[in-house]
């Protein structure tokens, strides 16, 4: 019943910013936790950022803190992660991930979600 449809990846410079969205269907952003994991060729598939319950909070891998921002868009029901300064490390797919019932321990494994997007590219290069 849940969908989620990741856009906005693409090619970007070190040092720049973009915008991805994960449009979720079936469920409000406003009531669930969405989640954003990114996996780099050769690399295990990782947590990069969450929106936990609505705004009950919002967490972080340490490596982004400071430079990504997830935030909700309630009245498109979509979930957006803002990334600055990129690197060249920061390149990977990037997943949008989407449980009702997760506990907040949990968050940081992917494991624990439910429903997935497609994912969508995302490389830092010159």
């Amino acid at each position: 019943q849940v969908q989620l449809v990741e856009s906005g990846g693409g090619l970007v410079q070190p040092g720049g910013s973009l915008r991805l969205s994960c449009a979720v269907s079936g469920r409000s952003v406003s009531r669930t936790t969405v989640a954003w994991f990114r996996q780099a060729p050769g690399k295990e598939r990782e947590f990069v950022a969450a929106r936990f319950r609505g705004s009950s909070g919002t967490y972080y891998q340490d490596s982004v803190k400071g430079r990504f921002t997830i935030s909700g868009d309630n009245a498109r029901n979509t979930v957006h992660l803002q990334m600055s300064g990129l690197k060249a490390d920061d390149s990977g797919v990037y997943y949008c991930a989407e449980d009702s019932t997760i506990i907040l321990s949990s968050i940081f494994d992917g494991r624990h979600y439910d429903y997935w997007g497609q994912g969508t590219q995302v490389t830092v290069s010159s």
